[in-house]
């Protein structure tokens, strides 16, 4: 009898230990994740002068489209998140700083197009294809991200994941998303 009793404890330890481990690497995965996201972000950011003082050269009177864009790039440059420290408030600026930024880089590359030069300019073309990988390099990440976290909560959330995660004090990240008044959740209207 209590070798039955003892097989049904080390059992229940190494469960635990089992799912100690599983949070611990969900919580790891979770920050390697958000340091994708930083990593292109900060890609997109360096992209952005460079775009600027091309775009400059040819339109030198839209100066309001530039100005916006360097604006944007200064808030979401000073909304950067730690991995270690997300909060849904934290992400919520973020993710508003980023959503300006891509509705005013969006606007940069409209007026843009107005200009035959500068769209035949090899350095403009080059930094528009960059900028659109890198876009698209966030987007994946953000995905990759909110993955980690939706796997997170699961954990978390879940019997008696959620017993071990309280015990060992493991906490949910919040998702990034885009606001829903985001221009990226505009539909785009394409005019022939």
């Amino acid at each position: 009898m209590t070798w039955i009793i003892l097989g049904m404890v080390a059992v229940f330890l190494l469960y635990c230990v089992f799912m100690y481990n599983r949070f611990v690497a969900l919580t790891q995965r979770t920050k390697e994740a958000w340091a994708d996201i930083d990593v292109q972000l900060k890609r997109r950011y360096d992209l952005i002068p460079n775009l600027i003082e091309t775009v400059k050269g040819y339109a030198a009177h839209e100066r309001a489209a530039l100005d916006a864009v360097t604006e944007a790039r200064a808030k979401a440059t000073s909304t950067h998140i730690d991995a270690g420290g997300i909060t849904p408030a934290m992400m919520e600026a973020m993710a508003g700083a980023e959503a300006a930024l891509g509705g005013a880089l969006g606007k940069l590359i409209a007026v843009a197009e107005a200009y035959p030069d500068l769209k035949a300019n090899q350095n403009f073309a080059q930094l528009q294809t960059e900028l659109a990988d890198t876009e698209n390099k966030i987007q994946a990440a953000r995905r990759f991200y909110n993955g980690n976290v939706r796997d997170l909560k699961i954990g978390l959330q879940s019997f008696p994941g959620n017993v071990i995660g309280n015990m060992f004090k493991f906490k949910e990240e919040p998702f990034f998303e885009l606001p829903e008044n985001s221009v990226e959740r505009e539909v785009v209207k394409v005019a022939f």
